[in-house]
């Protein structure tokens, strides 16, 4: 009896002491890492000019005594009312003692006052240095008497869904706020521009921590709190940070040369999906497919045609079409860069020198589908259906030219009916569009089309890809290829 209550003391202990460590270890306190860090992060506050709200005088008729009385009354009123100003919160982190501040683009926006609040209360005024709104990401310069405390940038590509990652801003105006949380996601794509790749945290954000940094628990900066996901305003759980190995090449660019400076190879690209890796003859989507080719630009005059799709870019897996002007972006011009290309059926490696895109250039900018779609009659002028297809196609005769505006030196066939049931109509074919290839061969006759068409039917593909243009606009798209049934008019 007595062995057995000294067992059951000895499991209580051992079972006590465990779930302590346990608990000691999933809750640590995060109190010694807010104090260290927290005094490098700055509350913002901008002021912004509004513009007064102008009044028109209302028309009277010739010598009415209303004309003067209202004339007074708005010339009045328009010299006495001040200028209306507006104010907003954000936050910012320093990450150098002499001053240099990071925030987000959008916290100073249209600001003709930027003030900076320091962890001891300290009040400076603060000057641009720059900011870019691509990537959302500004940086300013204040004049401090001593010199002051500051964080440095982690490597964010070692980041892993599921780290901790503390977030401390100005929520509301509240100040020195500090919360926690993990990595939800990586690689968010919120559609805000060009070089989205967002860390998803469930860290509370909240309005006024824009601008401000996301820890982690090395009290390294991985990320710039920029937006929340939320219907009411306020926190659910989902917010959104820049990761900081591009918010660092931004804001050394800023910090060098007061604008960034990115690379460029001068393509416009689309997303590889299934259907398109299937016409291809690729294995699976991934990749970014070129749907055209600036004249003079360092692809063009690699080799890089439409219709290749970049697997590789200087060693680098371009996963899916948005990581690729990514990457391009973070090249520095000049740089000699190597990029898998998957062109026929096979790869090859082509050598392209990287060059810097001018101010106000969209750099590799992604080509959507069109989703309106429309159908054109069948008429005269050779126009013959497609039904494998779902189109009405033409040779582009000088009457087709003139109708659907079809530059004089352009090859193809014109799309002059789509049927409505068809994938073609799905994916945002109409009368105008002009077919120039298809599975990356010239067609210039309705011939070319058949051929091409019964060549994919007998290869047993699924799907054929059409160089779509209009207007100047290239783009590729995959139409599957219809059954159509014995007899029927072709």
């Amino acid at each position: 009896m007595l062995s057995t209550v000294f067992c059951f003391i000895a499991f209580f202990l051992t079972y006590m002491s465990g779930s302590f460590v346990f608990a000691n270890t999933t809750h640590e306190s995060f109190s010694d890492l807010a104090a260290s860090l927290s005094p490098a992060v700055v509350n913002i506050s901008t002021t912004q000019a509004v513009a007064e709200r102008s009044f028109d005088i209302p028309e009277f008729p010739p010598g009415s005594p209303f004309e003067d009385f209202f004339r007074e009354f708005f010339d009045r009123h328009r010299s006495d009312q001040p200028s209306r100003k507006a104010t907003s919160l954000g936050s910012g982190f320093i990450i150098d003692s002499s001053g240099y501040i990071v925030t987000n683009s959008h916290v100073i926006a249209d600001a003709v006052e930027i003030t900076v609040l320091l962890h001891d209360n300290t009040s400076l005024n603060a000057k641009v240095i720059g900011k870019d709104s691509k990537t959302d990401i500004a940086l300013l310069r204040v004049e401090p008497l001593i010199p002051l405390p500051f964080v440095s940038f982690g490597d964010s590509d070692r980041v892993r869904v599921g780290d901790w990652v503390l977030a401390i801003g100005n929520p509301y105006g509240l100040g020195g706020s500090v919360t926690a949380g993990i990595i939800s996601a990586r690689a968010r794509d919120l559609r805000n521009g060009p070089y989205d790749d967002f860390f998803q945290t469930d860290a509370a954000i909240n309005l006024g921590n824009s601008g401000g940094p996301l820890f982690n628990t090395d009290g390294q900066v991985i990320g710039i709190n920029t937006a929340i996901y939320s219907r009411t305003g306020g926190n659910i759980g989902i917010g959104f940070a820049i990761p900081s190995n591009l918010a660092g090449l931004v804001v050394a660019d800023l910090r060098q040369y007061g604008r960034t400076r990115r690379g460029r190879i001068g393509v416009h690209i689309q997303e590889v999906t299934e259907e398109i890796a299937e016409s291809l003859g690729l294995s699976k989507p991934g990749g970014a497919l070129v749907a055209s080719v600036l004249g003079n630009s360092p692809a063009a005059k690699a080799g890089i045609k439409a219709g290749d799709v970049a697997l590789t870019f200087d060693g680098h897996i371009v996963e899916d079409y948005r990581r690729l002007p990514r990457l391009v972006a973070e090249t520095p011009s000049g740089k000699n860069v190597d990029i898998t290309i998957f062109r026929g059926g096979k790869e090859r490696v082509f050598n392209v020198v990287i060059g810097e895109m001018a101010d106000g250039e969209y750099q590799n900018e992604s080509v959507s589908k069109e989703e309106s779609s429309h159908n054109g009659g069948l008429g005269p002028g050779g126009r013959t259906r497609i039904a494998e297809l779902g189109l009405t196609l033409a040779p582009l005769s000088p009457e087709n030219r003139r109708q659907y505006a079809v530059p004089e030196d352009l090859r193809g066939v014109v799309v002059t009916g789509v049927d409505v049931n068809s994938d073609a109509s799905e994916k945002g074919l109409y009368p105008g569009d002009v077919i120039v290839e298809i599975n990356q061969n010239e067609v210039t006759t309705i011939a070319d089309v058949r051929w091409h068409v019964e060549t994919a039917i007998k290869s047993r593909r699924k799907t054929v890809l059409l160089l779509i243009t209009n207007r100047g606009r290239l783009r590729f798209v995959p139409i599957k290829i219809s059954k159509i049934s014995q007899g029927e008019q072709r």
